[in-house]
């Protein structure tokens, strides 16, 4: 086990990277430092989940501060309350004084902003940063990480980070930089994931099975990438074209989506709401427009 010590050279020598948080995408993170051949420590609440990767090689922590001992610590834990319970002990904030944490745990812009300000009261080099992939892609050329913080640390840690595999993204200095794009992006999947459940609910209803509607759902799923980017100059433009859809054609097909759903006894609560948004802007002399313009909405601006 690494030596307890003040000095970071001496840190540097101890290990590479600490992870601290053994979870399902903590052992793949440290799992990825070993296969890239670093000196790993790792560290979890919970005894008894490092065994696999003690016996590949990591070196097992006593403790949170112990583990911290590390010039580089990466976090990934449930959210940023588990993470402060870990970083803002006394003893483990001690130990990290003059090191580098980068925090992949998913919360939110504004927690992770705190954490920074924190840490720089406390003298720890802070980054925070969202995995946009499954555990599977970990160390793979699949992997997607965003990261947001100083450019200059982030260059500084960036080889013992490229270890993980797949790309890397830094996103600027502001630090809850991050997490906002993994919100943003995990609320496109959500969204899309609740409306499959929804889609699959409708359609076994009506008697037809999951898997026979599953290769159509694809093609629905293909049309949305480029959808994607024209809605996004459209969006950014401020010119919310309806030519080929109008909001009146969408409010129309979103009702008949409701109606048949509740014919059924099926919650259509989700499209109930889309469909409000969708009638909200038409009410307001936006039919012809396209169905971006219910952003203007949501985001409070009429």
């Amino acid at each position: 086990m690494p030596l307890r010590t003040t000095e970071h050279t001496e840190r540097t020598e101890q290990s590479a990277v600490t992870v601290l948080g053994l979870g399902p995408m903590g052992r793949s993170l440290a799992g990825a430092f070993l296969d890239a051949g670093l000196r790993t420590t790792v560290w979890n609440r919970t005894p008894g989940r490092d065994r696999e990767l003690v016996a590949r090689g990591a070196v097992s922590a006593r403790s949170a501060e112990e583990a911290a001992a590390s010039r580089l610590t990466v976090v990934c834990v449930v959210n940023y309350d588990a993470a402060d319970t870990i970083l803002r002990r006394a003893e483990v904030t001690d130990a990290l004084k003059g090191s580098t944490v980068v925090n992949l745990t998913a919360d939110t812009p504004d927690r992770a902003r705190d954490a920074a300000a924190w840490a720089a009261e406390h003298g720890v080099r802070y980054l925070d940063g969202a995995i946009m992939t499954p555990v599977t892609t970990i160390g793979t050329p699949a992997a997607v990480f965003l990261h947001s913080g100083p450019e200059d640390l982030y260059r500084e840690h960036q080889p013992v980070l490229q270890a993980l595999g797949g790309t890397h993204t830094h996103l600027g200095d502001d630090i809850g930089r991050a997490a906002a794009y993994d919100i943003a992006l995990l609320d496109v999947f959500w969204t899309a994931m609740a409306g499959y459940a929804h889609a699959l609910a409708v359609a076994r209803a009506e008697g037809i099975s999951a898997r026979e509607l599953a290769p159509f759902a694809k093609g629905i799923g293909d049309i949305l990438p480029p959808l994607f980017e024209e809605l996004a100059e459209d969006m950014d433009d401020g010119t919310y074209s309806g030519e080929d859809n109008p909001l009146t054609s969408a409010a129309s097909s979103m009702a008949h989506i409701v109606r048949t759903s509740e014919a059924h006894g099926i919650d259509a609560g989700v499209m109930r709401a889309a469909e409000g948004l969708a009638r909200r802007a038409i009410g307001q002399g936006h039919g012809a427009d396209g169905f971006m313009r219910i952003a203007e909405l949501l985001g409070g601006r009429q």
